[in-house]
């Protein structure tokens, strides 16, 4: 059965859930089915991000973190390309989208690194996570200029709800210091605001590479960006000292979360636009919370538990397609 197909400069075939320029047709067999799956993988790839803040806690212990993030980008980079040479036969990119997916790597991966970790040193995890949850509001405000995604006063109600439902889960942890640390709250800013840029901006490239092929390139400019400090940490770091498990860390958040989980992405946004996807992305504070309650014996509060619900609403809200559709799915899911 054949799956969705994209017109050679991007345009549109049919009416899709991104919007013309999204350039699916949506009325070729097999859509609904691949767009299902497509955010089911995702949902995959947020379980997977939500580890990764536990992982990467740990290896940074021993580790330091733009050096980690200099080896796990150009690691993943590297199995990528491995891996777009085997799925495609090249790993060729047209010269003149060369520059522009560099680039939008460098500010994606590399920037959104450099600038998150820098600020982590400052600012308590919670403020990061909650100031990196305006990430999807940026990126529908992002991708509307960009003209990858519509902005619908539905996906924008949808992802404030999910941000306040961020808010509650945080705060009803660790708390909320913002304003503790200014500099450090604006470069998380500054990071959210770069995740936004790469997601919206590198959309339309899909029109005419693949997800692995778009998100390989993108990994190694990345990766460029991150390696004269990587390097710099990489010479002060003892590396024989660096314990198994911390190389095991590693191993997973650059095969996975960095490797893989950014190709699933880019395959989803690609049938579903920027800002259905990456409202996904409210959910990883409160998965991360489960797991860590489940996992390291942190605390789990009532608060959170409530914020928790409060993001899926504000998710479910972007999904619906009207608010007659909300309700048809809230009444099929009680009667279930």
């Amino acid at each position: 059965m054949p799956g969705p197909r994209l017109t050679p400069g991007g345009g549109s075939l049919g009416r899709t859930p991104a919007g013309g320029p999204a350039g699916v047709d949506v009325a070729a067999p097999g859509w609904a089915g691949s767009a299902r799956l497509a955010e089911a993988a995702v949902l995959l790839v947020v379980v997977a991000w939500a580890a990764n803040f536990i992982v990467v806690k740990a290896a940074n212990q021993e580790i330091p973190p733009i050096a980690f993030a200099f080896l796990r980008f150009g690691t993943a980079a590297a199995l990528l390309l491995v891996l777009l040479r085997w799925r495609e036969g090249s790993i060729r990119m047209h010269r003149h989208d060369v520059v522009p997916i560099l680039v939008l790597g460098a500010i994606g991966f590399g920037g959104y690194q450099i600038l998150w970790a820098t600020a982590l040193q400052s600012i308590p995890a919670g403020d990061s996570a909650f100031l990196i949850a305006t990430t999807p509001v940026l990126t529908a405000l992002f991708a509307a200029w960009a003209g990858s995604d519509t902005l619908t006063a539905r996906k924008l109600v949808g992802a404030l709800v999910s941000f306040v439902g961020v808010g509650i889960v945080v705060a009803g942890g660790p708390g909320l210091g913002l304003a503790d640390s200014l500099i450090g709250d604006g470069l998380t800013l500054a990071a959210a605001v770069c995740w936004a840029i790469y997601t919206s901006f590198g959309a339309p490239i899909l029109a005419s590479h693949s997800p692995l092929r778009t998100t390989a390139w993108a990994m190694v400019g990345g990766s460029i960006v991150l390696l004269p400090l990587g390097l710099v940490q990489a010479a002060g770091t003892d590396w024989g000292a660096v314990s198994a498990g911390a190389w095991v860390g590693f191993a997973y958040s650059a095969v996975i979360p960095a490797g893989l989980a950014n190709v699933v992405v880019f395959h989803a946004i690609r049938l579903l636009g920027p800002t259905r996807i990456t409202a996904l992305q409210y959910l990883v504070p409160f998965i991360a919370v489960v797991m860590g309650a489940a996992f390291l014996a942190e605390p789990i509060q009532p608060a959170q538990l409530a914020g928790g619900v409060v993001i899926i609403v504000g998710v479910a809200i972007t999904r619906a397609f009207t608010a007659g559709g909300l309700a048809a799915r809230i009444r099929a899911w009680w009667l279930a």
